[in-house]
């Protein structure tokens, strides 16, 4: 178990907090500026009489300002007050209470202005109170005598004091007197007894009033209280009355509950938005009746209803004008019941809407001060300049009040001063500051230079770049210093100044520049951010299980970034290792010798460095030592002996005996439960203990009959459940939750449809489960349309206009009432097929296979959906060099999000294509744009389709060729090279000739005869010299030269010469087989040498990176043999000449095969033996293979 706390991600969020503190509007303060208050004491300002009165008043501005005070709406000159003075360099007044001074004498309303050139700040209106702590007036207090069964109040009546007193009630003890259902405490500080007991008798009834502001308690006189029954009446009576006398009394009564607060059938209440509003009943009645709270055509605000005083008191916190209504309290018992019905409205004292912010403007610019607050009644927008009603306030040209907007047109410097926006109603003020501050600056850069940020991988990195200059400057952000400029999604840029790297990578790791500029200059800053990797823990403590007296260790090894030093911290249990030398801490591990049954408990390793921290758990498990070899562990028997007790209605306790552990101990318990009215035969998990924990409390959910079974876990395994517990129906109720995973996506242009995830069956809370499906179109003044369903997870909403957003809200509700008031969600309306399609589309050829496209991205409103992306078509129409068409086959690419452009790869040189783009949203595809034509230039031309030599002669050869299969171009010409080959291999002299393109054949003249040579071939365009193919191909022998070979051949002593030359070349061959299967090699690489390609042939020697041997496909290009029928003479005879090169010496004689392009694909056997040069005709000599056959 591994848990990870991203500290850098609580570092960025501090560095955004303190980003967004620092705006592009505070003006540094060596710069002019009208005063701005700083500090200031609240409104209400109560005080204690006994030590010194501070009014607190600081504010800043450039020059300094200075500081007066108005006392109810007069000038108060502080130099006549000897208690008074003011504290330096600020408006702070202190008046001297402990020298004398009254308090009483200071009450009233005070309000500091703040002034300098530039403006004049005013606070708020201060009223000053000191608090009060009157004593109780004497008064002479009868005692009470009740019946037993009666109501009873003991009003406790405080003197009025500022604040007003904490109440409560205690005895001579000073021991809080209990309360309960039916003894409680009112809102008003009486004690109610909704009905007395004999046990209420006592004399020590005392009302306390605390006053918290002068840390006073003052104590009302004692109240007794005498409770008598009928029977200790009777008694009474029977003790002065003869036998004959009649008399009885009548016996304790139930009563149906009866209000004593409020009285009367209703009641009405004012409270303020934002406060707490607390309602209060409390009845008489004989049982104690219960208090039940509802709203009359509503419900409770979730989240915010708490029911104090055993539900006699309902509290809603944070009140707003939806909480207007009627709520209606019920007292019941069960001889019947009372109401009463409070009408509660909601007003406000003005809040702010917008409220005035400082406006920083250069001479010349424009701007708006705007000022909206809310309130009930609405209230009343006034406008202040420098403290003077800013009708009566000096006349300002630039300057127009057009109701809670002030608008400045060209201003100057002489425009500067301070607004105050004051909004009122009956309940209360609002009051706000903001300046008009005309400077001409050039931008500065308030971050420290070169400061360094460090963040861990995949975390937020924030790059503060605070900013001021006037007129505002624009923000660049640049990586490096010549770097480009930031752009694209993977950044976010703040307003002020902050740049974020949402998921910062390690690649991230640099400098970036932070550029601010405006008409009057430019500057920029550096800062640096690292990357750091993460800390991870790659082998975690395990779960251990120690015999007593054993050693236990736990591993903790990390992986960290080199740069951070982390340090391992290990805890037991949540708290420090215990002091004890038998703990061990290593450098990744932690071992305890001698463990102990104590040891047991959870072991926790920590690693910490300066911006992450990760932790790892084990829980250690001390047994006993087995007592004897032959233990068996085995699986625990399973717990039996299931009670459930203290059944509520939304809890129970779950008890049971654990079975035999079987030698080893039993870790936890898990409890399942089975729902029999819903799903019976079904058992779900419901919770697990520790294995020493014997009873649980489980959470039950209404309208669920209950059954439950536990199943022992040990280290062995799971033991078989036990038998399951009594059954257990919970009431119904109100559904807790809604339904989950509410989504609204059209199907058609014209409808919504909603969707949910149904409640299972024990969520419904009570029978007669059913959903309230609700929506409204968004931003549109709508009510909410509904409509109630059952058992569907899907309602259609037909009629919509085309892709809108909607609000939507599902709510469930049963028999019982509706469940708490949903999240809203929101959907769309369905799509349609785009309206538009793209504009100005634009090709940019950037060269023969590539070439990029642009467009004018649609409006989002013609999209009519969801936008996907853009999809370009485009086509070849023809090839430009053969001016031929072909069937066309459209290509689509297509691009994802709101791009504006794309690259269309593998096009064809020198061709005519045709594109068109069309956007794409989920419905399909919009209109084509018009088709935009587009040529691609010429490239290299592919290798000529063929190559053929024919009609050797003594001197002179026949060349014959194809043109390229892709000519990519207009053919210039074609390069033919040649060079002989000798009877050693080794290559003559390269000759090089242009052949014009319209030629197709050539007959090369005054070649040398009986020589070989090889040939390459390649077309070439204007671009340049495509592939080459290359043949080999030899000359005929001189007739003459021919003539006497044959007689030479037919001596008899020429043909024994060649048996033995024959018999000796077997036997070398078999010894070179021989040493070839021991590991020697024969000199493939002089032939593969003498094969070279001419132009690369002078790198042999140099070269020394070359291996051994190649790779097929660079033996087959590079040294092509000839084809069959282009390589001999017509008579298909195999010259001495040829012998040397031919493929008996790559192959197993002539049955070698070749690829279509003449490439060699048989398989290597060795080299062959040169063939004797006798007659016309030469015979094959045996590969070493065959030769081996044949001595074999």
């Amino acid at each position: 178990m591994m848990k990870k706390k991203s500290v850098s991600a609580r570092k960025a969020s501090l560095v955004l907090f303190l980003c967004q503190m620092i705006s592009a509007l505070d003006v540094p303060l060596d710069l002019s500026q009208p005063p701005t208050i700083t500090q200031q004491s609240p409104k209400d300002y109560i005080v204690d009489p006994r030590e010194n009165i501070v009014i607190q008043c600081e504010a800043k501005g450039k020059p300094p300002p200075s500081f007066s005070w108005t006392r109810n709406g007069t000038h108060f000159d502080i130099d006549k007050d000897a208690q008074v003075t003011m504290k330096p360099n600020s408006g702070t007044l202190v008046v001297n209470i402990m020298n004398g001074g009254k308090a009483e004498a200071y009450e009233g309303v005070y309000q500091c202005t703040a002034r300098n050139e530039r403006g004049a700040a005013v606070s708020n209106n201060i009223v000053i109170r000191p608090s009060r702590s009157p004593l109780w007036t004497k008064e002479k207090l009868e005692p009470n005598h009740v019946r037993e069964g009666d109501s009873l109040v003991l009003h406790c009546r405080p003197p009025v004091g500022l604040p007003p007193p904490i109440i409560f009630w205690m005895d001579n003890a000073f021991q809080r007197l209990p309360q309960s259902e039916r003894v409680s405490q009112g809102l008003n500080g009486d004690l109610y007894f909704s009905n007395v007991q004999p046990e209420d008798t006592r004399e020590d009834y005392i009302c306390y009033a605390r006053f918290n502001h002068t840390q006073t308690i003052q104590q009302k006189q004692p109240i007794s209280v005498k409770v008598f029954s009928m029977d200790s009446l009777n008694d009474t009576i029977a003790a002065n009355l003869s036998d004959t006398d009649i008399f009885g009394a009548k016996p304790v009564t139930e009563r149906q509950p009866v209000l004593l607060t409020p009285t009367g059938s209703t009641s009405t209440k004012v409270e303020l938005r934002g406060n707490v509003l607390l309602l209060e009943c409390i009845a008489a009645g004989l049982p104690t009746p219960v208090i039940r709270w509802i709203k009359e055509g509503g419900e409770l605000p979730a989240n915010r209803t708490f029911f104090e005083n055993f539900k006699k008191t309902l509290k809603i916190i944070d009140v707003s004008e939806a909480d207007s209504g009627n709520y209606k309290c019920i007292a019941r018992n069960r001889l019947g019941s009372a109401h009463h019905v409070i009408s509660v409205t909601v007003k406000a004292a003005p809040y702010w809407i917008t409220a005035p912010r400082n406006l920083v403007l250069s001479p010349g610019e424009d701007g708006t001060l705007i000022c909206r607050a809310n309130g009930n009644p609405k209230p009343n927008i006034s406008w202040l300049a420098n403290g003077v009603p800013i009708a009566i306030a000096p006349e300002d040209p630039s300057r127009k009040v057009d109701g809670d907007t002030i608008i400045f047109s060209h201003v100057q410097e002489r425009s500067s001063a301070v607004y105050q926006c004051n909004a009122s109603n009956e309940y209360g003020y609002l009051l706000a500051n903001a300046f008009v501050n005309v400077l001409a600056e050039p931008p500065r850069i308030l971050t420290p230079a070169n400061k360094l940020y460090q963040v861990i991988a995949d975390s937020p990195a924030l790059l503060d770049c605070a900013y001021f200059g006037s007129p505002k400057p624009e923000i660049e952000w640049f990586k490096g210093v010549k770097g480009s400029i930031l752009r694209g999604n993977e950044y976010v840029f703040h307003d002020n100044g902050t740049l974020e790297i949402p998921v910062a990578q390690k690649d991230s790791t640099g400098t970036y520049t932070c550029v601010a500029r405006n008409e009057l200059g430019k500057i920029q800053n550096e800062v640096h951010l690292e990357v750091k990797d993460p800390t991870m823990i790659i082998k975690q403590p395990e779960y251990k299980v120690i015999q007593r007296y054993g050693q236990a260790s736990f591993e903790c090894v990390i992986k960290h970034d080199s740069t951070l030093l982390p340090t391992i911290i290990w805890l037991k249990d949540n708290a420090e290792l215990p002091d004890d030398e038998r703990f061990l801490v290593g450098k990744d591990n932690l071992t305890i010798m001698n463990v102990t049954d104590k040891d047991d408990g959870t072991y926790t390793c920590i690693v910490n460095t300066t911006l992450d921290s990760v932790s790892a758990s084990a829980v250690l498990t001390v047994v006993a030592a087995p007592p004897t070899p032959a233990i068996i562990y085995a699986r625990p028997n399973p717990p039996f002996d299931l009670e459930l007790t203290g059944q509520l209605e939304r809890s129970v306790e779950l008890s049971w005996i654990p079975g035999d552990e079987n030698n080893s101990p039993i870790t936890n318990f898990v409890i399942e439960y089975e729902d029999g009215l819903h799903e019976p035969g079904v058992w779900h998990y419901q919770t697990e203990v520790p294995g020493t924990q014997t009873t649980v409390q489980l959470k039950l959910s209404p309208y669920v009959n209950y059954s439950f079974r536990v199943i022992a876990v040990n280290e062995i395994g799971r033991s078989p459940p036990s038998e399951p517990s009594e059954q257990y129906l919970t009431k119904s109720a109100n559904p807790d939750e809604n339904p989950s995973n509410v989504q609204g996506i059209g199907s058609e242009p014209d409808n919504l449809v909603i969707t949910w995830e149904s409640l299972k069956g024990f969520q419904s809370n009570g029978p007669g489960l059913q959903y309230k499906v609700s929506w409204r179109q968004k931003d549109v003044d709508d009510e909410w349309t509904s409509v109630i369903v059952a058992n569907v997870s899907k309602y259609i909403v037909s009629g919509t206009p085309t892709f809108v957003p909607y609000e939507i809200k599902v709510q469930a509700l049963n028999d019982l009432g509706y469940a708490p008031e949903p999240s809203e969600v929101i959907g769309h309306s369905g799509e349609d097929l785009p309206m538009v399609a793209p504009g100005n589309v634009q090709v940019h050829v950037i060269n023969s296979t590539l070439a990029k496209v642009h467009w004018d991205t649609v409006p989002l409103k013609t999209v009519r959906g969801h936008l996907q992306g853009y999809k370009v078509y485009y086509w070849k129409v023809q090839s430009l060099s053969r001016r031929s068409r072909r069937h066309v086959e459209k290509k689509i690419l297509t691009f994802r999000g709101n791009k504006t452009f794309g690259m269309l790869p593998g096009l064809e040189p020198y061709s005519s294509y045709k594109l068109n783009v069309r956007v794409v949203n989920g419905k399909g595809e919009g209109p084509a744009s018009p088709d935009k034509v587009f040529k691609t230039p010429e490239g290299v031309p592919s290798s000529p389709s063929f190559l053929r030599i024919t009609n050797p002669t003594l001197d002179s050869l026949t060349l014959e060729w194809g043109s390229p299969t892709h000519p990519n171009g207009v053919l210039t010409s074609y390069i033919l090279k040649f060079q002989p080959i000798n009877n050693t291999h080794e290559l003559g002299p390269l000759v090089e000739i242009r052949i014009p393109a319209n030629e197709s054949s050539l007959i090369l003249k005054n070649l040398n005869y009986s020589t070989r040579y090889k040939f390459y071939f390649n077309a070439q365009t204007s671009v340049g010299s495509g592939s080459q193919i290359t043949e080999e191909a030899i000359t005929i022998m001189d007739e003459a030269m021919a003539s006497r070979q044959v007689d030479i051949a037919t001596q008899g002593w020429f043909i024994g010469l060649m048996c033995a030359v024959a018999l000796l070349i077997l036997i070398l061959l078999i010894v070179c087989f021989i040493r070839r299967n021991k590991g020697g090699k024969y000199p493939v690489k002089e032939k593969e040498d003498a094969h070279a390609d001419p132009e690369i042939q002078p790198m042999k020697e140099d070269d020394g990176t070359f291996g051994e041997y190649r790779s097929l496909e660079s033996d087959a290009e590079d040294h092509k043999p000839l084809k069959k029928g282009s390589r001999t003479p017509s008579d298909r005879t195999v010259k001495k000449e040829d012998s040397d090169d031919s493929l008996v010496d790559y192959g197993e004689g002539v049955n070698g095969q070749f690829n279509e392009d003449g490439s060699f694909i048989g398989q290597y056997s060795g080299k062959k033996e040169k063939e004797p040069a006798e007659g016309n005709e030469s015979s094959e000599a045996p590969s070493p293979v065959n030769a081996m056959n044949s001595f074999v």
